[in-house]
């Protein structure tokens, strides 16, 4: 009888054993368990880190009014008090700012918001230092100090912050027709958006009755600037659905979201509409490349590691999944020491590329080692339920010794053309549409009356607008005389044809600097799909084209990192034909600001609508926008400028750069 007692817990023991051990066979993590680790042992919880920050690391020109400084966090963080801060510093004669230090809804976002009614100094170098923060769950501190900078400029930021991108889709009138029910609802925004004021009270989902209204949380993710509302459940099929995001929503200097409600200079909610259909089939998350390639050699110690994603159709990777616990870069056995991020994130453009950013250059001749973390805790889409990575995606890169560094190109001053949205040469510019937005100025050496489709929301100019033909200047309009009309005595002046006579020339010096840069490289004609570090490009016949996919630039951390592209003839983005808009879309700190095409004779840029085009076009014949009737906003973050023919705008919005 005690043979028996003892016998049936020794089987049942010894059929638990062999259970753990079948299971910790497969998977993606070399037989490792997800849990206990190697051979049954429980492993380590690992320190907190910071995954991304605002401003960016080494940023320039931040402007003085910028009262908000933001660092997001792996995992949900023990509130900043005690031995943990959150500093902001600079050295003497400057006095080092005060202010007060938070933590988001999510516990993952510390701010450091300045006192009410201080601003930064101008053209400062400013230290953000994070020490001691800890886990939430472990109470494991940071590994270190995490410390960044930041130089400020000599103004304030007075733009409001634009939703550029939605999913689903924004349409004109909508409601946009299709929209899966299993998919979060996320919106992308122009600038660093300040976190708290994103939280459901400004970003929230509706329906009529009989549709009941979707509860949700909502999140920010700092980096891809991208807000999302994630249903609780699916959405109801054949239901119509108004997403908005309101006025509450500000940037990093306070100013409030200029949505699709009202003209500006006034706030305005964004709202968009859609209808749902049938739901994304689920499929498993994929790696559909990588860069550095796998087994790639000779990798330059200053790169990145990217990543870009296969998901369903219509869907998009989940941000808050990209960050230092699921993107690792390791060393060399035995150590496996890993890589001190600077930053993780998800691009803003596409929301399928995630990027890890080393804090330090790599070591020449080392093989790396960078994953991406598959499973329940890994990497997802915004599918509801989220489609997730099977196993833990691997590959090895190896650094190239280290070349002595190409001198930078020398700076590109634009001077008083630095202000403009659009300069139509000596032509003129036309506008088609109501949804034609430029936050700046516009010009043109020529007479008023070629200018058309066009009002000054600041003055109330009208130049030969109709029901249909509706563009907003949140600027100035310079030309020659005679003006429009006679409310307008401002402009079309002996003054503004002044300025719009600099503004050319300025313009031409640029042009002339551009071209005359020497070459740093030869992508090829076609620049879709590719990944470019900072330089200065010569296009190989004469032109470029971004056809058929989307061209990313890498500031590798540089934030004042610069691209130049040289071409003699033409520039043409989208397509072929006048669909498949395509983007250019930017990563490692890079800033539209610094990126400039030199255009021979004229620029094409997605001429069936959408798509967002970044950099400063200075071209001798023109430029165009879009084709007349789309309706898809085309965005430029940068400026349109020819030195001779007009530039045609059909339902596009630009927006300036800061200096």
């Amino acid at each position: 009888m005690n043979r028996l007692n003892v016998t049936k817990p020794l089987l049942w023991f010894a059929a638990l054993l062999l259970t753990a051990a079948a299971a910790g066979c497969g998977g993606g993590d070399g037989g490792r368990d997800p849990i206990l680790g190697a051979g049954g042992i429980a492993a380590a919880p690992l320190p907190p880190t910071v995954t991304a920050v605002a401003p960016v690391n080494n940023a320039a020109g931040v402007p003085i009014n910028n009262t908000i400084i933001t660092a997001a966090f792996s995992e949900p963080m023990a509130p900043l008090t005690g031995a943990a801060s959150f500093t902001v510093t600079c050295t003497a004669p400057c006095v080092n700012p005060t202010g007060t230090v938070a933590l988001d809804a999510t516990s993952k976002i510390a701010t450091f918001t300045l006192t009410p009614a201080t601003a930064l100094t101008p053209l400062t170098l400013y230290t953000a230092t994070v020490t001691g923060a800890k886990s939430l769950a472990t109470g494991l501190a940071l590994a270190s100090p995490y410390v960044w900078r930041f130089t400020t400029g000599v103004t304030p930021d007075t733009t409001r912050p634009r939703v550029t991108l939605t999913v689903p889709a924004t349409t004109t009138p909508g409601p946009t027709t299709g929209a899966p029910t299993n998919t979060a609802i996320s919106a992308v925004f122009t600038e660093d958006m300040a976190p708290a004021s994103i939280a459901a009270a400004s970003f929230t989902l509706t329906c009529a009755a009989p549709c009941a209204s979707p509860a949700g949380a909502v999140s920010y993710a700092v980096g891809s600037r991208t807000a999302v509302f994630t249903p609780t459940a699916a959405l109801a099929a054949g239901a119509t659905y108004t997403a908005t995001i309101t006025t509450a929503a500000t940037d990093l200097a306070g100013n409030a979201l200029a949505g699709n409600q009202a003209p500006l200079p006034a706030a305005s909610n964004y709202v968009w509409v859609f209808t749902t259909a049938a739901a994304v089939p689920a499929a498993n998350v994929s790696v559909l490349s990588t860069n550095p390639a796998s087994a790639a050699v000779g990798v330059s110690p200053s790169a990145t590691v990217n990543g870009t994603f296969s998901v369903p159709s219509g869907l998009r990777m989940d941000p808050a999944t990209i960050g230092t616990a699921t993107f690792t870069v390791t060393g060399p056995a035995p150590t496996l020491t890993p890589v001190t991020a600077a930053s993780v994130v998800l691009d803003a453009g596409t929301g399928r590329i995630a990027t890890f950013t080393p804090q330090s250059a790599l070591t020449a001749g080392v093989t790396y080692t960078a994953t991406l973390k598959g499973g329940a805790s890994g990497v997802k889409d915004l599918a509801i339920p989220a489609n997730t990575m099977l196993s833990d995606y691997t590959w090895n890169f190896t650094v190239a010794a280290a070349a002595p560094p190409p001198p930078p190109p020398p700076s590109v001053a634009l001077g008083s053309a630095s202000t403009f949205g659009t300069f139509g040469g000596s032509a003129g510019m036309t506008n088609s549409g109501l949804l034609t937005v430029i936050n700046g100025d516009i010009g043109t050496t020529a007479v008023s009356t070629a200018v058309t489709g066009y009002h000054d929301a600041g003055v109330g100019c009208t130049y030969t607008e109709t029901p249909l033909n509706n563009g907003t200047v949140n600027g100035k309009i310079y030309t020659a005389a005679p003006p429009p009309t006679v409310a307008c005595p401002s402009e079309g002046t002996a003054a503004t044809f002044a300025v719009a006579t600099q503004a050319r020339a300025d313009a031409l010096a640029a042009y002339n600097a551009l071209a005359a840069m020497p070459t740093s490289g030869n992508p090829g004609g076609n620049l879709a799909g590719l990944t470019l570090a900072p330089g200065v490009y010569t296009a190989p016949a004469g032109s470029f084209l971004i056809q058929g996919g989307n061209l990313t630039l890498d500031a590798q951390g540089n934030a004042n990192a610069l691209w130049v592209f040289q071409m003699a003839t033409t520039l043409t983005v989208g397509g072929p034909g006048a669909a498949a808009p395509q983007s250019v879309i930017l990563a490692g700190g890079a800033q539209s600001k610094n990126v400039f095409w030199q255009v021979g004779s004229a620029a094409t840029i997605n001429a069936g609508g959408g798509g967002t085009m970044v950099g400063t076009i200075i071209s001798q014949a023109g430029a165009a926008f879009s084709t007349a009737g789309n309706v898809a906003i085309v965005t430029l973050n940068g400026r349109a400028l020819s030195l001779g023919a007009s530039v045609t705008l059909v339902n596009t919005v630009i927006n300036v750069p800061a200096p």
